[in-house]
């Protein structure tokens, strides 16, 4: 019976490589890598808002077009739910006495990273994170891996620019130049 399985996952990836070489798969294949482009371009931005936009219609695209399970769209929905919510804090971290309440609500220092509110934005990031890594270990092509890899950077990214908003809000140095570091001559 095993042996089965041997033979049919020979015979799988041969019809997968002959897939490939198709006129339609090769589009696809260029279709993939101006997503690529693009989803470089926005990292580069450097514009949280930008980044996030493009994320959002990643997910509502998955959500959409390629959801083939109920935990999969449940998953997604879960995800733009998050990420409204993080959107806003990202309006309310631009305004510093706003974001002073979310700074009060979060003092217990578990509910701190680097000094700053571990909020709902945060958590976002962080599960969002883990959602693109769990995606990363599924049977995609090279194009969609390298496609995922870049969105982690986007977020990650992300996550940075708005641990600099909580700063500047709070009225705090930006990370790394705190008191003794970062001052060595």
């Amino acid at each position: 019976m095993i042996e089965t399985f041997d033979h049919l996952f020979l015979l799988e990836d041969g019809f997968m490589r002959e897939r490939d070489r198709t006129s339609p798969a090769k589009q696809l294949q260029n279709v993939r890598n101006g997503l690529l482009t693009e989803t470089k371009a926005v990292g580069r931005s450097g514009n949280i808002d930008l980044i996030m936009a493009a994320e959002r219609k990643f997910l509502q695209n998955d959500l959409d077009r390629h959801s083939t399970s109920p935990g999969m769209a449940s998953s997604l929905k879960v995800a733009l739910s998050d990420m409204a919510i993080a959107e806003k804090h990202m309006a309310m971290v631009r305004d510093p006495v706003a974001y002073g309440v979310i700074d009060e609500g979060h003092s217990r220092p578990k509910n701190r990273v680097g000094g700053v509110p571990k909020d709902e934005a945060r958590q976002f990031f962080s599960s969002h994170a883990t959602r693109l890594l769990n995606l990363d270990r599924s049977r995609l092509s090279p194009e969609e891996k390298h496609l995922l890899d870049q969105r982690k950077v986007n977020m990650r990214t992300a996550a940075g620019l708005y641990e600099a908003l909580q700063r500047e809000a709070l009225g705090l140095p930006p990370k790394g130049r705190e008191m003794g570091k970062g001052m060595e001559r």
